[in-house]
């Protein structure tokens, strides 16, 4: 869709802590800039504060909504892959694979190791050229399917498009580099997993290259099964199964 406004809701911890109040001052930076970058303005916002426990602070947590306009119902696009034989390919981020960035704030850091550091960045005349690249070759009808990458990284966006669209999917080999941790779980932002058929590759390619953005072939939708070479082979049921239920067992209701 087409931005036209966003809201905002930030939750902190005590601003009267330099740190807290750090936090929040930085954030509000940060959004400013982004909207002014891609042009969104904020008509609305509000606060949540004092989020605390035994003087233990809330991660910082600002949430953003957005409203848009879909200008032709006809042409939305989901994240959910949609046929067999379509291909699979990433738009933005670092032109080859196995980027060793990626993993500052990411979930695997905490999840693996129990950390929560690192200082991510973003470039934003990279994120505008990126969402200006899909949304107009979404209106063209060249993209079928579209989900960026972002908790988790490039394994569960591809295994959560997998999921939507009931569908498999292959990896081509070299999708993963070097570092696997970061080539799989790395949260690098400006980046969006998008599929086509076989015949609008090169149209989409030529639109990237004049958009300034990377395009690399990831793999290709098919089967039933979720495959990265050297890394993950696994049934799709396999992959819902853990997606929807895993809530419940962490809770202990699950079988």
């Amino acid at each position: 869709a087409r931005p036209l406004a966003i809201t905002d809701c930030l939750n902190f911890g005590s601003p009267e802590r330099e740190d807290i109040y750090y936090q929040l001052k930085e954030s509000i930076r940060g959004l400013a800039r982004a909207c002014r970058v891609l042009g969104v303005p904020v008509i609305s916002g509000n606060v949540s504060l004092y989020n605390e426990t035994l003087g233990q602070a809330i991660y910082p947590t600002p949430v953003v909504g957005m409203v848009g306009l879909v200008e032709d119902i006809d042409r939305v696009c989901t994240m959910g892959f949609r046929s067999g034989g379509d291909i699979v390919l990433l738009l933005g981020g670092s032109p080859g694979p196995g980027s060793v960035d990626g993993l500052a704030g990411s979930e695997y850091m905490e999840m693996a190791h129990g950390l929560v550091v690192g200082r991510p960045d973003i470039d934003l005349g990279l994120e505008k050229r990126l969402q200006r690249l899909c949304l107009r070759a979404i209106r063209r009808g060249l993209i079928r399917s579209a989900h960026d990458c972002s908790d988790g990284g490039l394994a569960v966006t591809l295994a959560e498009s997998s999921i939507a669209g009931g569908i498999g999917f292959r990896g081509e080999e070299g999708v993963v580099g070097e570092r696997i941790d970061s080539s799989l779980f790395g949260e690098k932002p400006s980046r969006i997993v998008v599929s086509v058929v076989p015949g609008d590759v090169a149209r989409l390619g030529e639109m990237a290259v004049k958009a300034k953005v990377s395009m690399r072939w990831l793999g290709a939708v098919g089967g039933d099964r979720f495959f990265v070479p050297g890394c993950v082979d696994l049934a799709l049921e396999e992959l819902d199964k853990a997606w929807r239920g895993g809530l419940r067992r962490e809770l202990g209701q699950a079988k």
